[in-house]
């Protein structure tokens, strides 16, 4: 009875690789499911290894545990599918130069155990901007491995734009410094006691400052790309396409509320993401009582033919940011036939870029390293 009860318990997990999360906590299960996959599979396996020995319910429990096997491994096979051709896909927008990497494919099985070759990087903590109320700002400054002048990547973290912090998801911030790049993963001020667009003007506040100290910080300052997550990603593309600065060369964006006036009116589900609260705390207001200020910060709305060349990241099972806000941004990108990129996919959800060595995390880390190496020019 035990191993039938365990065997529903995995497919019943097996069932958020498939369909988007209900509650907030399964959402976190479902990035559990579909970035640590094999860890699941093996736990299927060590299931069905157990019906070597007598019990009851031996067959039920072998299909239902097979059935779960299958869903577990449904992340697996939808990332080598879409790794097919995704290197020719991109370049058609974005040429690479002289890439040699540990990533010389979109996906590899072997590297969710074996890693996608990181050496960690000591940062250093660098305050940029003093407060009036005596509280200063800070950014985490990764130098590039290179010794040399390079480009900076601005790091912007996610977390509804009342939390988080710069220390969220280092794994790619050393990974950029490993490949040749400075990265400033950034701290900005929050919501509700501080609105749009403060974190957009923090953003502003850190290329002016690695602008003016250049030298010590080994900045090409005529190369700077923002790549943000999720709130993040919102300020990273409303910073891009505001700013119009020639500085920035490109913006990078994973699962972002991109149409703000849009996604204001068709809530998500409230058991994942209270959206007007969360919106409300950051704009200052209901849609209903200040559209002005949804427009303004909408990336959606500031897009224009000469905005900064965009790489959008977003999973179709996204339970919190739907995806139909990328699909909104694919038609007003093709309308301004603005130089862009999208990788969708198919089963990942928010926050696919956990794990850097699964499924979602290989895909994005190759897809965002050659965007940047193609928008920097670098020979």
């Amino acid at each position: 009875m035990l191993r039938l009860l365990f065997s529903l318990l995995l497919l019943l997990l097996s069932l958020l690789a498939v369909f988007r999360a209900p509650t907030n906590f399964l959402w976190r299960s479902s990035v559990a499911v579909t970035e640590f996959p094999f860890i699941f599979m093996l736990a299927c396996l060590l299931v069905l290894l157990s019906f070597y020995w007598p019990g009851s319910y031996r067959i039920p429990s072998a299909l239902i545990t097979s059935a779960a096997f299958v869903l577990f491994a449904l992340p697996v096979i939808t990332a080598y599918q879409r790794a097919s051709g995704l290197q020719e896909e991109l370049e058609k927008e974005f040429k690479t130069t002289d890439l040699n990497n540990p990533l010389q494919s979109p996906f590899s099985f072997f590297k969710m155990f074996s890693g996608v070759g990181i050496k960690p990087v000591d940062y250093k903590i660098i305050q940029y901007k003093k407060l009036d109320s005596g509280k200063e700002l800070a950014f985490d400054y990764y130098p590039s491995s290179s010794g040399n002048k390079s480009p900076v990547v601005i790091v912007i973290h996610g977390g509804s734009w009342a939390e988080g912090d710069s220390k969220q998801l280092p794994a790619l911030n050393s990974y950029l410094a490993n490949r040749g790049y400075n990265v400033a993963a950034i701290n900005y001020r929050l919501a509700p006691a501080f609105q749009n667009p403060a974190p957009v003007e923090d953003t502003r506040s850190v290329i002016d400052f690695i602008t003016t100290h250049h030298a010590e910080l080994n900045a090409d300052t005529s190369s700077f790309v923002l790549l943000g997550r999720s709130a993040g990603g919102q300020i990273a593309l409303l910073a891009a396409y505001t700013f119009n600065d020639p500085k920035i060369k490109g913006v990078v964006s994973f699962y972002a509320p991109a149409d703000m006036v849009w996604g204001a009116q068709v809530k998500t589900n409230k058991w994942v993401l209270d959206v007007d609260k969360v919106l409300g705390d950051y704009i200052g207001g209901s849609y209903r009582m200040v559209p002005d200020k949804y427009k303004a910060s909408s990336p959606f709305e500031c897009m224009t033919p000469q905005s900064t060349p965009t790489l959008l990241i977003h999973g179709k099972n996204d339970a919190m940011v739907s995806y139909l806000h990328t699909e909104h941004m694919r038609e007003k990108l093709k309308a301004n036939a603005l130089k862009h990129f999208i990788l969708d996919l198919p089963l990942a959800t928010h926050g696919c870029d956990y794990n850097i060595s699964g499924p979602s995390g290989q895909l994005s880390t190759y897809v965002i390293e050659r965007f940047i190496n193609s928008v920097t020019s670098r020979k």
